[in-house]
Parts: structure tokens; C-alpha cells; sequence
């Protein structure tokens, strides 16, 4: 039976949730099921006009999908992306963390926001920036190359080097966010533990590898998951650097989708193509999530 001061407590719980869960339904559940419901029709640019025309077609926007060759190429593109980006994001952010924990005075505060600013920068200014960093002759990229022997890149040019040079500019940019989030988990470990470490004669890497990794281990998970379904997303900067090209070697999962839907007004197959994101990731993510459950 329960009892009535948890029942109020209850019941206040629900009203301080309902316009968070009532916000979520609106903009994300509600979306979520029609992309579904769309992604088995054929609803394109006519359909919108007069939605009669719409036509259910099961599952042949997902045997089309399959069957699209330009389809793999953005999964493995998109692959490749994240296999790069995600531990090099990871151990940059780590790293500017581990830095950032250490006494700096009144230089911390400095750091910690020229790491972050990166982060909140909008995106076409930096995409600005990096253009010209990267450019073959005048670039100060293939300057400093230069400068130790090794020839001009063209790194927006070249189908070999783009991807690269976006997973540069996506960790470069992103990273700050992640750093925080260490520096976080850094400042919650105690201090006594290290002393005790020290104590027993324990260097600066037996105690990072003893006592600071086990204990980032929760904070190892949520970054691990929000790098990887954001790096999943990959969208604007392919978008903004290279429209996906040269030869389609920067063309994205997502950015995929948006000349599905949005350039070429197939509804349906973009929405198709949304699904699979969508079940890709959340296949990866329960993975990681049962695999860091594991190990904790």
C-alpha cells in the first residue's frame, strides 16, 4: 500500500516531468513515427501538393536502398569517419583534460576557453578557416609540410585525402565538449587516492593506469556513446567543405539523406534511409553500453 506522502511525491514528479515528456513526444517521438510511416511509401515533392498520390510500397525503399551503390559508398564513408574520429576525439580530449587538471594558476581559465571556444564557433566560419588551411599552394598546412620535406596535398581535392581532412577539422572542433566532460570526471576522483598512490611508490603513469582510468570508466561510456551517434551524424561538414565530393568520397550517411529528401524531393527513401541510421546506431550504442557494463 503506498503511502500518501509518497503518492503527493509521486504525482509532483509526473507534473514537474510532463512538459519535458510532452516537449519530447511533440518534437521527437512524434517525428520518429512518421519518418517510419513514410519511409514505406513513395511521398515525394507531388505527394505534398496532394497526399492522395501517396502510395504504399512496403519494403522497396529499403531493397532500393540496398541496391544503391552511392548508398554503400556513404556507409562506408561514414564507417571510416567514425573509426577515425571517434578514438582520435577521444584521446585529443583526454588528453587537454589531463592537462587542464593539473595546477595551472591563473592560466587554467585561459585554456579551458580557447579549448572550448572551437566548439561553439559557428560552423562556416570555421569551414572558412580550414579552406584556407588546407589550401595546396597557400595553405599553412602544406606549408608546414612543406617545411619537413613532405609534397603539397590537395586535401579537399584529393578522394584519398578529403575524408581525412574533414575528420581533422570534426575533432579539432568538437573536442571541447568532450574535455569538459573529462575534466569533470577528473576533479570527482579524490585526491587522497593519488596520495596513497604516491605513498606507495607509485609513479604518474601506475597511477593514471590504477586509479585514474578505472574511475573514468563511467565517464569513458557516456563519451564513447554521444562521440559515436554524433559522429554518426556527420552532416554539416562535408556539406559545408566539399558537398560531399570529390568523386562522393566525403558524401555521409546523413548528407546522403538530405539530397534524397531535400535536392531531390524523395521523401520516402530519405526516410528509409533515416531508419537504418537510426537502427545502426542503436544497435552500436546497446553494444557499447552492454560491453562498458561488462567491464565495470
Amino acid at each position: 500500500m503506498t503511502a500518501p506522502g509518497s503518492a503527493r511525491e509521486t504525482r509532483a514528479g509526473w507534473a514537474f516531468t510532463a512538459p519535458a515528456l510532452l516537449l519530447i513526444a511533440v518534437f521527437f517521438v512524434l517525428p520518429a513515427l512518421g519518418a517510419l510511416a513514410l519511409s514505406f511509401t513513395d511521398f515525394d515533392i507531388y505527394s505534398i501538393g496532394n497526399p492522395a498520390d501517396t502510395r504504399f510500397v512496403g519494403l522497396g525503399n529499403y531493397r532500393d536502398l540496398l541496391g544503391n551503390p552511392v548508398f554503400w559508398i556513404a556507409l562506408r564513408n561514414t564507417g571510416f569517419f567514425v573509426l577515425l574520429g571517434v578514438p582520435l576525439s577521444i584521446a585529443l580530449s583526454l588528453g587537454a583534460a589531463l592537462l587542464l587538471n593539473t595546477r595551472l594558476g591563473r592560466w587554467g581559465g585561459f585554456f579551458r576557453t580557447a579549448y572550448f571556444t572551437p566548439y561553439v564557433t559557428t560552423l562556416v566560419a570555421v569551414a572558412i578557416v580550414w579552406r584556407y588551411l588546407y589550401h595546396p599552394q597557400y595553405g599553412w598546412v602544406n606549408a608546414t609540410l612543406g617545411a619537413v620535406g613532405i609534397h603539397p596535398i590537395d586535401w579537399l581535392g584529393s578522394p584519398r585525402w578529403a575524408m581525412v581532412a574533414i575528420v581533422l577539422l570534426s575533432v579539432w572542433k568538437g573536442f571541447g565538449y568532450t574535455m569538459v566532460v573529462f575534466l569533470a570526471g577528473l576533479q570527482s576522483i579524490p585526491e587522497e587516492l593519488y596520495e596513497a598512490g604516491r605513498l606507495d611508490g607509485a609513479g604518474p603513469w601506475r597511477q593514471f593506469r590504477h586509479i585514474t582510468l578505472p574511475l573514468l570508466r563511467p565517464t569513458f561510456l557516456f563519451v564513447a556513446v554521444i562521440t559515436f551517434i554524433g559522429y554518426c551524424q556527420v552532416f554539416a561538414e562535408p556539406y559545408v567543405m566539399t558537398q560531399g565530393g570529390p568523386l562522393k568520397s566525403t558524401t555521409s550517411i546523413v548528407l546522403f539523406m538530405y539530397e534524397e529528401g531535400f535536392r531531390w524531393w524523395r521523401i520516402g527513401p530519405a526516410a528509409a534511409i533515416a531508419v537504418v541510421l537510426f537502427l545502426i546506431m542503436l544497435v552500436a550504442t546497446a553494444v557499447q553500453l552492454r560491453f562498458r557494463r561488462e567491464e565495470l
